[in-house]
Order: C-alpha cells, then structure tokens, then sequence
C-alpha cells in the first residue's frame, strides 16, 4: 500500500535530503518546492515516486493549491506523513530590528507550519498519520543575536505541544526535530541576510556592537565548519515517521543533546555566562 508524504521546504538542505530518502524508501512524497528548476533538479535524482508541488507557506492560495493536489493524487488513503521542514533563520541585534523582518521570520518558521498542518488535517486524520516539525536547538533555548530565529521555533515548539495533546484522539502523531549545526546552504542565506541588515544599522549603534559582530561572526563561522552532516536528520525524521512508538522530540547531534541538558539545569545568569563564552563574547 502507498505511504504518501508532503515535505516542505524540499528545494535543498534537509528538505531535499529528507524527500531523496523517503523516495528511495518507496515512499510517494510530495516535495513542496518554490521554483520549477528546483524541482526538475529533485526529478534528476529521484524515481518517478516523487512529485514536486509548488509550495510557498507564507501564501495561503499557494498552500490551497498544494493541499487540493495533494487531495486529488491520495485519495480516500490519506496522507500518511506532514513534514514542514520550511524555514528560514533572521539574525541581529534586536535593538534595531525591523519588525517586518520579525514578521517575516515567523511567517515562514511559525505560521506557516500551522496553516498547511491545518489544510492537511483531514488527510493526515484518514490515514492516521504523523506531522513532523522541524525545530532547533534554539527552540529550547536563545542564543544572542539569534533572537528572531529562537523566537519563532520556541513558538513552533509550543503550537506543537498544543496541538499534540488536541489531536491525541485522531490517531495522528506529532514529532518535534531539534538539530544542531547541521551542513545546509541556510548558514550561506542567513549570513547574506546579516550582512544585509547590518547595512541598515545607524552608526552611532555600530559603535555598541562592533565587537559582538566580529565575535559571533567566527564563532558561527566555526560552529558551520564542524556542522554535522545533514544525514542525521533525516534518520531522525525517518524514525518519527515511521516507528512504532516514535518520540515526540528528536535531539539531533552530540553537542545539541550536551547544551540542551545544560541549558535545562543551569541558572539564568549562568546560562549567560556559557552562552557569552560560547560566542566568544567579552
């Protein structure tokens, strides 16, 4: 019988890796893409299981459309795995960020899981399937200048843990990803985006932060030369979708499973402190 999946986000990174894997599994997935050529390249390199859908979840009609073709192709069998994997990540001090860059962070990370959760729903519920989230390790806790990214993914986490205990009579399972640094073409994107807002900052500010910047900039610099290789999320997704018992959060990465405990038992001030030294912050 054919498990059918959507994933979100599938353009490149964990997306693209997570819809190859579920394919060469023989899962029929549905890769929500935001340009043809992306999913042409997708095509190049899967079996003809795997259909591209054009996907954008900060629109609502490109959501409708998606989830109505994806109606059409299953069937009364139902979907049997949502993965919203979509995401972008917004940097910066937030003394001076823009708040349309705060509202576009949480369009994509945020709200946009929520609406095509929500325009699935009655397929995930035939087939009782699972919905997978993909969160952070910033989602349990904030690390300085990543205030944006942590916001929307500790709002991800919440509206997950709502929404598992609402649906717990439907039969359909929810899992929370939580990787650490792991190798995708985000560290390039969010970088670019830094770069981009900085140029916006007033001079007077730069003079507060100057420092900081040169700081976080090598340690993330570093943090993306040692990042894990993007294979172990996708177990992690593999296992929330298709275990017996699957959890209902993943900790993905050696360092991530370290930090998460401590950050869950230290103090405030010395949760600053470690995340000060981390940074390279004086």
């Amino acid at each position: 019988m054919d498990r059918f999946v959507l994933i979100t986000g599938a353009s490149s990174g964990i997306g693209a890796a997570c819809a190859l894997e579920l394919d060469r599994q023989g899962w029929r997935v549905f890769a929500g893409v935001r340009s043809e050529d992306a999913g042409r390249q997708l095509v190049r390199q899967a079996s003809a299981r795997l259909a591209p859908v054009a996907l954008d979840v900060t629109q609502q009609d490109s959501i409708d459309a998606a989830a109505q073709h994806v109606r059409e192709a299953v069937g009364p069998a139902g979907l049997a795995g949502l993965v919203n994997n979509a995401g972008i990540g917004v940097t910066g001090p937030l003394e001076f960020l823009p708040l349309a860059e705060l509202r576009r962070q949480f369009e994509v990370n945020t709200f946009g899981p929520l609406a095509v959760a929500q325009a699935v729903l009655p397929l995930l519920r035939a087939a009782r399937g699972r919905i997978v989230n993909m969160s952070s390790v910033s989602g349990r806790f904030a690390a300085p200048y990543l205030g944006p990214y942590a916001a929307s993914k500790f709002a991800l986490e919440a509206l997950s843990d709502s929404l598992r205990v609402e649906l717990r009579n439907s039969g359909i399972r929810i899992a929370l990803v939580e990787p650490g640094c792991v190798a995708t073409p985000i560290w390039g994107k969010a970088k670019a985006d830094a770069d981009r807002l900085l140029e916006q900052v007033p001079p007077e500010l730069l003079d507060h932060y100057a420092d900081d910047f040169a700081a976080v900039r090598a340690a993330t610099e570093h943090a993306a030369a040692k990042a894990m290789p993007v294979e172990h999320v996708v177990r992690a997704v593999t296992h929330a979708l298709t275990a017996a018992r699957p959890r209902t959060r993943y900790v993905v990465g050696g360092e991530a499973r370290v930090a998460t405990f401590l950050m869950h038992y230290l103090p405030d001030r010395a949760h600053d402190w470690l995340m000060r030294r981390s940074f390279g912050l004086k």
